[in-house]
């Protein structure tokens, strides 16, 4: 038993242990290259140190030529990389020309994907090799391979993970350091360019790396966040779609956390919290997924599973918390109630999935039970459902939804300059329903594209008579990702807004988890809608995922930082921070910066201070009526005059 004991505690350690290694291992790539233009140099560091990332034995840079018809090994580490380094091959040869055609990353999971003929050719060409791309501003850049595990073994995916991760940040100096070579090597060069770019790179690199970890991981526990928990369950679930098999999942909440909380504090709460998480991957393997939600609930992704092969693994969790733990003198008994789902038997799409966990998670909770499976039967909110989507129906025929309006102010005058569109209706069943409800059911019952453009032609009616009024006002319109991203989308729009003075009117708002979704058909879009001469918003940011260089190649002219960090921000400074790096990144890249749920006195003088452009919440207006708004802008403009 203690020999047991001591296995624990060793590989805990050496989780524990590679985790930071691999933290400190990007942060110190990120140091070493955020300055450096010499691009031998970056291409020296990079092999390096991905190398060491994934354990490779040898670590090669295949590029594209500026012909498009060959690559050049420019950059390697390890095993027979100076025999290597420097020989060019046809872009229809090997790896690089796959990644290259397809723009997706190559590892030993991608055989599974191909013919019985392709696999048969790609296991003798490739053997253990994996190969990400480097995506630079303009056009695709090449890759970064690695070859052979050291000490055996096959590239999992965790290395893929890691090395995209690694591959997407240090894109941006490679594409830095190539422009000042080809810069030099045709007399273009000044030494005022090159120390503003120097200058630019340094604040791009220290502004964003932060907001990049953050992005992805929870700072409280270095588990993947909602966001890449997304991202993955998404893969998944695709992946199990080709193999006609289940991922089950699990959504763990910490029974009675809040008074933890209050009892020990908030900074020993967290450590309690890192400590459940570090005890709970000892149940986890590298095919599954552990991650945060957010305040005390987990939630585990577990591909290829049946369910019972589910419930056993919940029961290992809760197995997991019967020793105590021990927080500063203190000795705590923690326990969990979980709820389970099965994809696809209870549910077809990733919110439906969470949503059906979660009431299984809270029937546990009802019942005193540790594990609760989703059963329909349990599912009362069934039957009103049907009839809320029946009036939902109706009301979107009867054209019965309205549109409120929340005034943005210049930070600095007060001014109107905008105000945001958002969707309200009353049902004669139900009463007020709470936007986040009917724009789910909307989304799920295939409604959404319907109600948006309803939202955007009654918006855009009243920015025109509002022009003759008040001058220009935008009105912003949130688009849902499935509206956005659908084929009739360009063409249903071009019906609404008619010409270039009509797009000068409006905004369109999308969310960062956009940001996941097929880059170039997303980018051929929003194009096309810049076209239009309407505006693009990214709203809620800092809560999903926006790499920085994708964040370069949108046609993006506003950020709107979420809420979140802004209502904490005054007695908060890791959120101080944050809203303060990214008001940075953003007019770095060109962009104005919205904050939203600005609340306090305190919270706008701040954001003044810090340099925000546009101020939206509470402390300025609520979401007005038609009447009401009029009437907003009118005193305002008064105030002004």
């Amino acid at each position: 038993m203690e020999n047991d004991t001591a296995i624990n505690i060793f590989d805990l350690s050496r989780n524990l242990l590679q985790k930071e290694t691999e933290i400190e291992l990007l942060q110190q790539t990120f140091t070493e290259i955020g300055s450096e233009l010499d691009l031998d140099k970056v291409f020296q560091i990079v092999s390096e140190r991905a190398r060491e990332l994934i354990s490779a034995d040898t670590l090669l840079i295949p590029l594209l030529d500026d012909n498009c018809i060959t690559y050049t090994y420019r950059g390697g580490s390890g095993e027979n990389s100076t025999e290597i380094v420097g020989e060019s091959l046809p872009i229809e040869f090997g790896v690089c020309g796959w990644v290259w055609k397809h723009k997706r990353p190559w590892w030993q999971g991608m055989l599974d994907e191909l013919s019985s003929e392709e696999k048969n050719r790609w296991e003798k060409e490739v053997g253990n090799m994996i190969l990400v791309p480097l995506q630079g501003k303009q056009h695709f850049l090449g890759g970064i391979a690695g070859l052979n595990k050291t000490g055996g073994g096959s590239f999992d995916k965790k290395d893929l993970n890691l090395l995209q991760l690694f591959a997407s940040i240090v894109s941006v100096a490679i594409e830095n350091a190539m422009a000042v070579k080809n810069m030099e090597a045709s007399h273009r060069l000044n030494e005022d360019y090159r120390y503003r770019l120097e200058i630019v790179n340094k604040q791009l690199v220290e502004s964003s790396k932060e907001l990049e970890y953050l992005s992805l991981f929870d700072s409280v526990t270095a588990l993947p966040n909602r966001t890449l928990l997304y991202d993955r369950l998404a893969r998944e679930i695709s992946e199990v779609e080709r193999q006609n098999s289940t991922v089950g999942i699990l959504l763990i909440d910490i029974d009675s956390f809040k008074d933890f909380n209050d009892a020990l504090g908030h900074d020993r709460g967290d450590d309690l919290l890192n400590k459940i998480a570090r005890r709970f991957e000892e149940n986890i393997n590298n095919s599954e997924t552990l991650a945060r939600l957010g305040g005390d609930e987990f939630l585990v992704v577990l591909p290829d599973k049946n369910l019972a092969q589910v419930k056993q693994h919940a029961e290992k969790f809760i197995s997991g918390l019967k020793n105590e733990f021990t927080i500063g003198q203190q000795n705590i008994v923690v326990s969990a109630s979980i709820g389970v789902a099965l994809y696809p038997d209870h549910g077809d799409s990733i919110s439906q999935l969470l949503s059906h966990a979660d009431l299984a998670m809270h029937e546990a909770k009802s019942s005193k039970l540790d594990v609760c499976i989703y059963n329909p039967e349990n599912d009362h909110s069934a039957k009103s459902l049907l009839a809320m989507i029946a009036d939902i129906r109706n009301s979107l025929e009867r054209k019965q939804f309205r549109l409120h309006y929340q005034p943005k102010v210049d930070a600095k005058s007060g001014k109107v300059v905008a105000v945001e569109a958002l969707g309200r209706w009353t049902s004669k069943r139900h009463g007020e329903v709470s936007p986040t409800i009917f724009i789910s059911v909307l989304e799920d019952n295939g409604l959404i594209d319907e109600y948006t453009y309803w939202a955007i032609e009654t918006a855009l009616q009243q920015a025109k008579e509002w022009k003759e009024k008040f001058g220009i006002i935008r009105v912003a319109v949130n688009l849902s990702p499935q509206t956005l991203l659908h084929p009739g989308f360009k063409e249903n729009i071009e019906k609404i807004i008619k010409s270039k003075e009509d797009g000068s009117l409006l905004t369109f708002e999308i969310t960062e988890n956009l940001f996941l979704s097929e880059f170039d058909r997303l980018a051929n879009v929003l194009q096309h809608v810049r076209a239009l001469n309407v505006e693009l918003s990214i709203d809620d940011y800092g809560t999903g995922y926006s790499s920085l260089s994708r964040l370069r190649r949108l046609p993006v002219s506003e950020l709107k930082i979420d809420q979140s960090f802004i209502k904490a921000m005054v007695d908060n400074k890791d959120d101080q921070v944050i809203v303060h790096s990214t008001i940075e990144l953003a007019h770095n890249l060109g962009l104005t910066v919205v904050a939203e749920g600005v609340e306090t006195q305190a919270a706008l003088d701040l954001l003044v201070s810090l340099g925000c452009d546009v101020i939206q919440g509470y402390l300025i207006s609520k979401p007005l009526a038609l009447s009401e708004l009029e009437a907003f802008i009118d005193a305002k403009h008064k105030q002004l005059v």
